[in-house]
C-alpha cells in the first residue's frame, strides 16, 4: 500500500510496546528489534494530543523502561528506545501483558480515559514459548479493551501467539523468520495504524463537499443553495420558492445551481430590487403592435384603438375603413354619402346637379358671367 502526504494520517493511540528480551534473544537480534520499535514510532504523529508511546521490556522478569507521558517527540522516543538493553534469561510473557496492563495503560502513567475513545493498542514481539500463563491474562487485557497485536520470530510457538491476540487473529499475529526481516512488518503496522483520508483519496463518494473529520473519517456537505439527502451524499436544490421567503412579488422562478430569479406577470417590468414590479408602459415602448392607437390599462395590460372612420379588426390590433366619408379623403364638392365600410358616392346640394367627374356640382344657373352691374348677362 502506498502512502502520500496529506492522503495518510495516524489516528491517535495509546501504544505499548511488550519485548522479549531473553538470551535467545542475540544483541544484534535485539537491535533489529528496536529498529522495528523505531521504524513504527517514525510513521506515528507523535505528542500528547496524538499518539503517546511506552515501552516495556521483559524476560524473567519485567522493566518498564518509560511510560506514555514520558515522551512526547520522536526524537526522545527514539533515543529512548536505542538506550534499552537486553535483561536476562526467561520469556514471562503473561507478567510482562499484566504489568503493562497495571502500570502503563493507566491514567497516571499517561493512559487517556476511557471518556476520550482513544485506542489503547499493545504490540508484543518474542521468539520463544512463554513460560508462564498467558491465555487468562492476555484475556483479561482484551476484555479491558486493549487491542493486541502478537509478532513472533524464529522459534516463537504460533498457539501461544494466537492465545495473545485479539481478534481477527489473520489482522493481529504476525509471524518472520528471523529477526533480520522483522523491519518489514513497520510497513504493515503504518498500514494499521494510518488512518487514510477519504477526502484526499476521492473515494468519499460526496457530491458536492467532503470534509474530513480525522481518523480517517468524514462527512458529505452541499454547497450552498443544495441539501444532503437521506444517503448522506448527494444533494438536491432547495426549493427556495416553495419555502416562501423568496420576496418575489409576483413570479419566483427556481435556477439549476439552487438559487432564484423574481419574474413579473405580463405588462410588468422587475423593478431594480429584482423583487418587485411596475406595470409596463408597452404604448410608451413601442412594442404593442397597434396599427392607430395604443392605450395603456390599469393593469400594466393595454388594448388597441382605431382612428375615427376606422374600425378594430378582429386580431384587436389593425384597423379598416369604416366611413370613407368621415376621413375627409373623399373629395365630394358638397356631400359624402357612405355607401358602406371602404365605398362611397358624392351628392349636390339641391338646385344643383353632380358633374361628370362625380365629384363637383353645377347649379341651374351656373356658370354664369357677372356682368359690371352684378346681374347675371
Amino acid at each position: 500500500m502506498f502512502f502520500f502526504a496529506g492522503v495518510c494520517k495516524s489516528m491517535p493511540l495509546d501504544l505499548v510496546f511488550i519485548i522479549d528480551s531473553s538470551r535467545s534473544v542475540r544483541p544484534l537480534e535485539f537491535t533489529k528489534v528496536k529498529t522495528f520499535v523505531s521504524r513504527i514510532i517514525d510513521t506515528l504523529d507523535i505528542g500528547a494530543a496524538d499518539t503517546r508511546v511506552a515501552l516495556v521490556n521483559y524476560a524473567s522478569t519485567v522493566k518498564i523502561e518509560f511510560q506514555l507521558q514520558t515522551y512526547s517527540d520522536k526524537q526522545s522516543l527514539k533515543q529512548a528506545v536505542a538506550r534499552i538493553t537486553p535483561l536476562s534469561t526467561g520469556t514471562m510473557s503473561g507478567l510482562a501483558i499484566q504489568t503493562a496492563m497495571d502500570e502503563a495503560f493507566t491514567v497516571q502513567a499517561g493512559a487517556r480515559g476511557p471518556t476520550s475513545n482513544i485506542p489503547k493498542v499493545a504490540i508484543i514481539v518474542t521468539d520463544g514459548r512463554p513460560q508462564d500463563q498467558v491465555n487468562e491474562v492476555a484475556a483479561r487485557a482484551r476484555a479491558s479493551g486493549i487491542e493486541l497485536y502478537a509478532v513472533g520470530v524464529d522459534r516463537a510457538d504460533m498457539e501461544s501467539l494466537k492465545m495473545m491476540a485479539s481478534e481477527p487473529l489473520e489482522e493481529h499475529v504476525f509471524y518472520v523468520e528471523t529477526y533480520g526481516v522483522i523491519e518489514k512488518l513497520s510497513s504493515r503496522f503504518q498500514e494499521t495504524f494510518c488512518a487514510l483520508d477519504p477526502c484526499a483519496l476521492g473515494t468519499h463518494q460526496c457530491q458536492h463537499v467532503c470534509v474530513s473529520d480525522g481518523e480517517g473519517r468524514h462527512h458529505c456537505e452541499c454547497s450552498q443553495g443544495y441539501t444532503l439527502n437521506a444517503d448522506k451524499k448527494t444533494c438536491t436544490a432547495i426549493d427556495k420558492c416553495a419555502l416562501g421567503t423568496h420576496g418575489c412579488e409576483h413570479i419566483c422562478v427556481n435556477d439549476r445551481t439552487g438559487s432564484y430569479h423574481c419574474e413579473c406577470r405580463e405588462g410588468y417590468i422587475l423593478n431594480e430590487d429584482r423583487k418587485t414590479c411596475s406595470a409596463q408602459d408597452k404604448c410608451a415602448v413601442g412594442a404593442h403592435g397597434c396599427q392607430h392607437i395604443c392605450v395603456n390599462d390599469r393593469d400594466g395590460s393595454h388594448h388597441c384603438e382605431c382612428y375615427e372612420g376606422y374600425t378594430l379588426n378582429e386580431d384587436k390590433k389593425t384597423c379598416s375603413v369604416q366611413n370613407k366619408c368621415v376621413l375627409g379623403t373623399h373629395g365630394c364638392q358638397h356631400v359624402c354619402v357612405s355607401d358602406g365600410a371602404a365605398s362611397y358616392h358624392c351628392d349636390c346640394f339641391p338646385g344643383y346637379t353632380l358633374n361628370e367627374d362625380k365629384k363637383t356640382c353645377s347649379g341651374e344657373d351656373w356658370p354664369f358671367k357677372p356682368n359690371l352691374l352684378g346681374r347675371k348677362i
